[in-house]
């Protein structure tokens, strides 16, 4: 007889993970079925964030900004340096076992848990007495029974049509974080977050970096102001980026890449590189879950079709993550998999997708949430702007790093804060702020009123919540 489970979750991404353990604290009987694999063949738990996204893509980040510190900054600060050199594949190792870090701590949450663990691929089999049969296919093939099944298989890398990853000229985000020395000339298609973040990776370790980008601006889902901010940034560290290009062919050789295109003008161009890195955005990960075998629906893009509280059309079969509507974020998906987890016990889960932040961890890092300034202008909302540059924040030039600017917008009426964004230092840690404030709909007001540490860089958001108000203290 199947074994049988109150809770099955396929998938061990951040949504998958996440929503196991938390039905496994909520007293249900949790399996989670995940694929991945480690060079050994042994279980990798957690998902292309960990595996190949989010967590290696930040250790090779700091690994190369040490690089760049040293190689360009030190000596202001008084520091000499002789010598100075990269050994990329022992950068590479240590990404390596960062990775197997958070691998070996997912398998160990999952024990605590008393959740049981299945390394192979999930696909539906049946709808069955109990709810649904799912059959693991891996080392050891066996089929489970699930009363409520959660589906966070997440997604894969978009290619180009009629050019696939070979994952050693032509890159993913996978083959991105494998290479093993910097090449001469890379070449990337698509500035979006993994664009930018492996140029900037590569580029400080010497490479020669071409971004090509087909939109006509850049960073387009952030604000105008913010993206100005950036893209002058970039251009002064030497990242090359080409905007509303249309890419042509493209020919691999012994000798690397060749990419035919047309630049803004109408102009036929081409691009020498030894390698190209694709970052076109993502599609959700549904091959091979059978869905068809249990009539569960699936739209035109391949994603699993949910309703606002992740609910699919058959009962008892919830989705979550990269593989339903949404934002294609980590942490988006960590929180549908708790509200999922608690919805299954009878609690009342909850996601709000209007303070979700987003990250750029470029440097500068680019951080915001909520709406922009452009999108308030066409929803006709009237609002009120403010902006502070790290150039006036003291901790900031304490730190060598005075790029960038914090920018609030704030209701014109009821001053409630409707949107933050961060280019400059450490973004990434002062949008929580903005996060907690928005989610409790403070006002720029009270964020002003707030007394921050002196001297901090959150002293900028407060700050910019000033500027709202035009009472800036320090600009």
């Amino acid at each position: 007889m199947s074994k049988q489970f109150d809770v099955i979750v396929i998938g061990g991404g951040p949504g998958g993970y996440i929503a196991a353990i938390r039905a496994a604290q909520l007293g249900k009987n949790v399996a989670c079925i995940d694929e991945w694999k480690n060079a050994k063949g042994g279980p990798a738990p957690g998902g292309t964030c960990t595996n190949v996204g989010c967590i290696p893509s930040k250790a090779l980040l700091q690994s190369t900004e040490h690089f760049e510190q040293a190689s360009h900054h030190f000596a202001d600060h008084g520091i000499t340096v002789k010598g100075l050199a990269m050994d990329v594949a022992k950068m590479v190792a240590r990404k390596d076992n960062v990775v197997k870090q958070n691998n070996d701590g997912i398998l160990y949450l999952f024990k605590k848990n008393k959740i049981s663990f299945f390394h192979g691929r999930a696909s539906f089999v049946k709808v069955a007495d109990g709810g649904y049969e799912i059959k693991v296919t891996g080392a050891a093939e066996e089929n489970i029974v699930g009363q409520q099944i959660i589906v966070a298989t997440g997604s894969n890398a978009r290619a180009l049509p009629g050019t696939p990853f070979d994952e050693e000229l032509i890159l993913s985000n996978d083959g991105a974080l494998r290479i093993q020395s910097a090449p001469k000339k890379l070449g990337l298609i698509g500035s979006g977050v993994i664009g930018l973040e492996m140029g900037s990776v590569w580029r400080r370790l010497g490479a020669e970096v071409t971004i090509l980008e087909g939109l006509p601006t850049f960073l387009g889902a952030v604000d105008e102001q913010i993206a100005k901010e950036a893209k002058k940034a970039f251009d002064k560290q030497g990242l090359k980026i080409e905007l509303g290009v249309k890419v042509g062919d493209i020919k691999t050789s012994k000798k690397g890449v060749s990419i035919a295109y047309t630049n803004a003008k109408g102009e036929a161009q081409s691009l020498d590189v030894e390698k190209l890195i694709v970052s076109i955005g993502r599609v959700p990960n549904t091959i091979g879950l059978n869905a068809e075998a249990v009539g569960l629906q699936l739209d035109e893009r391949g994603a699993i079709v949910v309703d606002g509280d992740c609910r699919t059309n058959l009962p008892g079969v919830w989705a979550v993550g990269d593989v339903v509507r949404g934002p294609m974020l980590a942490h988006k998906a960590e929180e549908e998999g708790v509200a999922v987890a608690e919805r299954i016990a009878g609690q009342h889960g909850h996601v709000n997708f209007n303070t979700i932040p987003w990250v750029i961890y470029t440097s500068p890092e680019i951080a915001w949430v909520g709406r922009t300034e452009q999108q308030l202008k066409a929803d006709g909302v009237a609002y009120k702007a403010g902006t502070f540059p790290f150039l006036a924040n003291g901790r900031a030039r304490a730190l060598g790093d005075t790029t960038g600017m914090v920018k609030m917008l704030a209701d014109a009426k009821t001053d409630e804060i409707l949107g933050v964004h961060i280019v400059g230092p450490m973004a990434s840690e002062l949008i929580a702020e903005c996060v907690v404030a928005m989610e409790f709909r403070a006002s720029s007001e009270d964020i002003a009123r707030i007394c921050h540490a002196h001297p901090s860089l959150s002293e900028s958001t407060k700050e910019a919540a000033l500027a709202v108000d035009k009472r800036t203290l320090n600009f």
